[in-house]
Parts: structure tokens; C-alpha cells; sequence
């Protein structure tokens, strides 16, 4: 079975740092597309960051700069780092292992999971809470 399961969700002051990971199991994460997703109170869910097979990541305007997405095959487990945080990153953030609509292997993720109805892929974690203070 496919398992994903995030961790370091905390509350931190704004200006801080914070470092997020996701623990992928029963996948071979190099050949899914990877990425956090958040979901604020009120709002919809959107994307954070999403990582190519290759190791190309794509942010989000509103994260560009301040966040890193790194994966580390080893272990099986992807990684946001959070710098420079800001209220309005306020949200559940939620860890994913996707089908993209480029197929496997997974390349340009950012645009989201593949459409026609035969994904192998769209895994979820549980979601961690990131609370930034102001």
C-alpha cells in the first residue's frame, strides 16, 4: 500500500523558519512527481511546490524565494524548507505523490495530475499544521 505521511507542522513567529517532511512509502518516489499543497481557513486548497523526476522544482508566486523543496531518495522523503515565514502561510500543508500529466517518469508536476482518467497515482498525507504568528 501507498503511505505518505507528513511531519514538522508547528507554531513559529513570522520571520521564522521551519522545516517540513514527507515520508513516502510503497512508491518509488523518483518516478512520481512530489509536492506540498496548503489549505488556509476559508480558502481553497493550493499548491506550494511540486518537484520533477529530475529534481526541477516549481513554487508558487507567493512561496518563490522563501521556500525550498528538496528530496532525498535514500530515505524516501521530501522536504520543504520554509524561511521567512509569514502569517499568511498559515495552513494545513499537505504532502502528495502524483501521477502528473506528463506520465512516469514525472516532469513539469506543476501542472497538476494527469486528467484523462488513468492515473496510477494520487496519494495523500494526513496534513501538518504550520501556524505563523505575527
Amino acid at each position: 500500500q501507498v503511505q505518505v505521511v507528513e511531519s514538522g507542522g508547528d507554531l513559529v513567529q513570522a520571520g521564522g523558519s521551519l522545516r517540513l517532511s514527507c515520508a513516502a512509502s510503497g512508491i518509488t518516489i523518483s518516478r512520481y512527481c512530489m509536492g506540498w499543497f496548503r489549505q488556509a481557513p476559508g480558502k481553497e486548497r493550493e499548491r506550494v511546490a511540486t518537484i520533477d523526476t529530475d529534481g526541477t522544482p516549481n513554487y508558487a508566486d507567493s512561496v518563490q524565494g522563501r521556500f525550498t523543496l528538496s528530496k532525498e531518495k535514500a530515505n524516501a522523503t521530501l522536504y520543504l524548507q520554509m524561511n521567512k515565514l509569514k502569517p499568511e502561510d498559515t495552513a494545513w500543508y499537505y504532502c502528495s505523490a502524483f501521477e502528473g500529466v506528463s506520465g512516469i517518469p514525472g516532469i513539469f508536476c506543476y501542472l497538476g495530475r494527469k486528467k484523462d482518467g488513468t492515473a496510477s497515482l494520487d496519494a495523500w498525507g494526513q496534513g501538518t499544521l504550520v501556524t505563523v504568528s505575527s
